[in-house]
C-alpha cells in the first residue's frame, strides 16, 4: 500500500461469519463497505427457517448488528443491494425492508440471481456513511 489510504477492517460475533476470507465490514475514506449477509442466524450459523421475509429480515438485522458493532445505525445506510433467487419476490422483502429504514430508504439496487450460496433466498449488502460530509444542494 501507498501509506496515504488506511483501511480497517473488523468483525463481530453478532453477526455470521464469512463463508471464505472476507471481513463483515472495511471502513475506507468515508465510507464503511459491509460484506452481503445470508439469512444466517449468528449464534447457530444455520439459515433461518421460512420463507424470504423470514430471511430478509435476518439478513437485515445481521446488517444492523454489524453496524451497531462499529458505532453506526441503520439510518447511516447510503446504499443497498439486494440479491433475490426469485424477483418475484420483492414484494415481500419490500415490506420488511420498509421496517428497517422508518427515516427514509437509502439508494437500492435490486437484482435476480440465478442462486445463492447456502440454497438462500435472498442476500443484501450495504455501503454505510462514516461522516457528516457535505450537504448535497437541493
Amino acid at each position: 500500500m501507498s501509506g496515504y489510504n488506511t483501511v480497517l477492517a473488523r468483525n463481530t460475533e453478532n453477526a455470521p461469519k464469512g463463508i471464505g476470507s472476507y471481513s463483515q465490514t472495511v471502513a475506507f475514506s468515508h465510507y464503511n463497505n459491509l460484506s452481503a449477509q445470508l439469512p444466517i442466524e449468528p449464534k447457530s450459523g444455520k439459515l433461518v427457517a421460512g420463507g424470504v421475509k423470514e430471511q430478509a429480515r435476518q439478513c437485515l438485522k445481521n446488517i444492523k448488528a454489524i453496524l451497531e458493532s462499529i458505532d453506526h445505525v441503520m439510518d447511516d445506510v447510503v446504499k443497498v443491494n439486494i440479491f433475490l433467487k426469485n424477483i418475484a419476490d420483492i414484494d415481500a422483502v419490500e415490506e420488511v425492508y420498509t421496517t428497517f429504514f422508518p427515516g427514509g430508504v437509502p439508494a437500492r439496487r435490486t437484482v435476480g440471481v440465478s442462486a445463492l450460496l447456502k440454497d438462500a433466498l435472498v442476500q443484501i449488502d450495504a455501503v454505510v456513511s462514516n461522516a457528516e460530509g457535505t450537504h448535497p444542494k437541493v
